[in-house]
């Protein structure tokens, strides 16, 4: 079986379900070649949790977890199936790493994961599965989970963190040039993780320039950390997604694609 890819996307808002700009034409080129992988796991931010949960339902629903957006997303629906057995397995493989892990039988797909699955695999026909990040999750402890994660890529499962490479929505605008703070920790973080630089992506609040004015809070950013350590030595492939709302930096990384 061939070794699955691990993905860093950004979906920055829920509107780049309707406005897929630089990036979404990108992610559906990306996801063709998706194609044989048994599952995808995804991490999201818009999941924390007391411990790990995995979603375990057959057919998870598709969760419009924000507020005040254009009614049209509100219609938008991710029909892929689940994968209880799968679930099962992952959670084992969580346990293994010293985290407190169970399966929810119950929970949907929130938008972190349904939102850029509809551009990179838009039939829906890959089973998805997505992993909760604890509350307390930190820098450490998402390289931690990554590395839990890192074994199914063995069995054809796509290991996905999806957050945001920055994310301070304080400051999003709808018409706005790209800030050059937003850009700056961007290319920083291309540089880093080109570099395969572990520690650099660790230690980014004192090595990334405007770190905290690019990542306020820590959520978004780990992700990120997740799908490097799934990636082991694999090398990483650039997707330039450009900056949406003046803040969000919309960059892509893909691990062991060729």
């Amino acid at each position: 079986m061939q070794r699955a890819p691990a993905l860093f996307v950004s979906h920055g808002s829920p509107t780049f379900a309707l406005e897929p700009g630089l990036l979404g034409s990108q992610l559906t080129a990306l996801g063709e070649q998706l194609a044989s992988a048994t599952a995808i796991v995804v991490v999201s931010p818009h999941w924390q949790t007391c411990g790990v949960r995995v979603t375990g339902a057959p057919h998870p629903s598709t969760l419009h977890d924000f507020g005040g957006f254009a009614p049209e997303l509100y219609s938008l629906g991710y029909p892929a199936p689940g994968l209880p057995a799968l679930a099962a397995e992952t959670a084992g493989l969580l346990i293994e790493k010293g985290f407190t892990a169970l399966v929810d039988g119950e929970r949907g797909l929130d938008h972190g994961a349904w939102v850029p699955l509809r551009y990179l695999r838009p039939a829906a026909d890959t089973p998805v599965l997505q992993v909760s990040m604890p509350h307390n999750l930190d820098v450490g402890s998402a390289l931690r989970l990554g590395e839990a994660l890192a074994p199914l890529r063995d069995r054809g499962v796509v290991v996905m963190g999806s957050g945001s490479l920055t994310h301070n929505t304080r400051e999003a605008r709808v018409t706005r040039e790209p800030e050059d703070y937003a850009k700056a920790f961007a290319a920083w973080a291309r540089g880093a993780v080109l570099a395969g630089d572990i520690t650099a992506l660790r230690e980014y609040r004192s090595h990334a320039p405007s770190a905290l004015r690019a990542h306020p809070t820590d959520e978004h950013y780990l992700p990120l950390l997740v799908a490097a350590a799934a990636a082991g030595q694999d090398t990483a492939r650039v997707i330039d997604g450009g900056v949406t709302y003046g803040v969000l930096s919309m960059d892509c990384y893909a691990w062991g694609m060729h």
